[in-house]
């Protein structure tokens, strides 16, 4: 993954298209990162006019689009949905054809699925505007419930923040947890929020401090290895378990098992990439039980096997250095 092309039209998104920039186009090279050749591209370079009243310059058209190893779809206005510009069109099918990434933030959705990749496929977009996409495309299972949703090569995401943990997620499989969580540390973000979290958390900040389940989750992270079921859960928080399930859900946007089974398969890929550490002694660690379980949890979030992940990202600038085995469709591991 080389080359990065954000795609803009008319009445784009400035936070949007701007965190597309952010992510992947800053010299970052001083932190070990590696740069990417980064281009921003319209239908008609130009003065193109943002949503909130001002315009950028854009120097260069969409065949500047044609070789990228990731194409990003920036929003779109509602009256561009049922009426995507078809040299966009023709750009994201191109892409698709080659096996290139393909990204869209928020409403860019409406781009991707204009162009026909996604039927049959799960996707999502902005909650407010889940019910509009199934109705234009029938074809699409459109989640109007979680952050992100990678079908292959295709990532789409829900709106604003979102779209910044999208592309994260692309960055942490491309070039592994260390280089992603340096990125994520120099924009002062958390390093991953997982793609099945929901769009709306009830309690984003707890009502107070002691209430906060915090320190569970603390000793969640430090007891991956142990029988972490609700009721243990639960009278650690003093809470029944249905409640602590119930609150844990509204604090974190998952249950506990989903959240604790991503939290899982995390600790073993950087234990993958920093250490020689056995497959069996890794599952025991992590808290999988055995080597063929920690197979299994990758190969259904990851699309791998463990091994092939050690080969790809066991060192971290090694990933940009040639051809590894691409990693399949990551969906949200949910209870």
């Amino acid at each position: 993954m080389r080359s990065v092309a954000v795609v803009i039209q008319p009445g784009f998104a400035p936070f949007e298209f701007g965190l597309a920039c952010e992510a992947f186009g800053l010299d970052r090279s001083d932190d070990g990162i590696p740069n990417f050749d980064f281009r921003i591209v319209a239908p008609d370079p130009g003065v193109v006019p943002s949503n909130i009243g001002f315009s950028v310059n854009v120097e260069r058209g969409l065949e500047d689009a044609r070789d990228a190893d990731i194409v990003v779809l920036a929003p779109i206005p509602r009256a561009q949905w049922d009426d995507v510009d078809p040299r966009v069109i023709e750009v994201v099918r191109a892409a698709h054809a080659r096996d290139a990434w393909l990204l869209s933030v928020c409403s860019g959705a409406f781009v991707i699925a204009a162009a026909g990749v996604l039927d049959g496929q799960r996707a999502t977009t902005h909650w407010m505007y889940a019910d509009t996409m199934s109705r234009l495309h029938p074809s699409i299972d459109v989640d109007p419930d979680v952050l992100y949703v990678q079908s292959g090569r295709i990532i789409t995401s829900a709106g604003t923040a979102a779209g910044l943990d999208a592309c994260l997620h692309l960055l942490r499989q491309e070039l592994g947890s260390e280089l992603a969580n340096r990125i994520a540390r120099r924009m002062v973000v958390a390093p991953l929020r997982d793609g099945g979290q929901a769009q709306f958390i009830a309690s984003p900040l707890p009502v107070s401090a002691s209430m906060s389940l915090a320190p569970v989750t603390e000793w969640m992270m430090q007891h991956l290895d142990a029988d972490l079921s609700v009721e243990r859960l639960a009278a650690r928080a003093h809470m029944s378990p249905r409640t602590f399930a119930r609150r844990f859900k509204a604090d974190f946007g998952a249950t506990p098992a989903a959240w604790l089974a991503r939290q899982r398969l995390l600790h073993a890929q950087r234990l993958l990439e920093e250490t020689d550490l056995g497959l069996d002694r890794i599952a025991t660690e992590c808290g999988f039980g055995s080597a063929a379980v920690l197979r299994q949890n990758f190969a259904r979030t990851l699309g791998l096997t463990p091994t092939a992940y050690r080969a790809r990202f066991s060192c971290g600038e090694a990933a940009m250095a040639g051809p590894a085995p691409a990693l399949q469709s990551a969906e949200p591991v949910l209870a």
